[in-house]
């Protein structure tokens, strides 16, 4: 049985960074895609990145271009995101995803993990 767990999360500055871990476990061949999704108090959520898990395949949605990395170390079955120049807006509960496919849509994922609060004071 799949099981993806965060952790990483906390409260920063505007401008400093953290480091997000999703360790992974029961996962198959075919769970290829993981992702990292964000959800705001009355937003809906929203794709953040995602990476083939053998391969060199990533996507970031726009407003984290070139502050956000997302990498994975297959050995470890664990996915990170690097978050670096925080600003107040990226203030959302992160969650790591894992499917069959590299998407930016939330419902191709199959499964979740419970979140992670990240918070960017002003």
């Amino acid at each position: 049985q799949v099981q993806l767990v965060e952790s990483g999360g906390g409260l920063v500055q505007a401008g400093g960074s953290l480091r997000l871990t999703c360790a992974a476990s029961g996962i198959t061949s075919t769970n290829r895609a993981m992702a990292w999704f964000r959800q705001a108090p009355g937003k809906e959520r929203e794709f953040v990145a995602a990476i083939h898990w053998r391969g060199v395949i990533t996507h970031y949605t726009d407003s984290v271009k070139g502050r956000f990395t997302i990498s994975r170390d297959n050995a470890k079955n664990t996915a990170y995101l690097q978050m670096n120049s925080l600003k107040p807006e990226d203030t959302a509960v992160y969650y790591c995803a894992l499917g069959n496919l590299v998407t930016m849509t939330a419902h191709d994922y199959d499964y979740w993990g419970q979140g992670t609060q990240v918070t960017v004071s002003s």
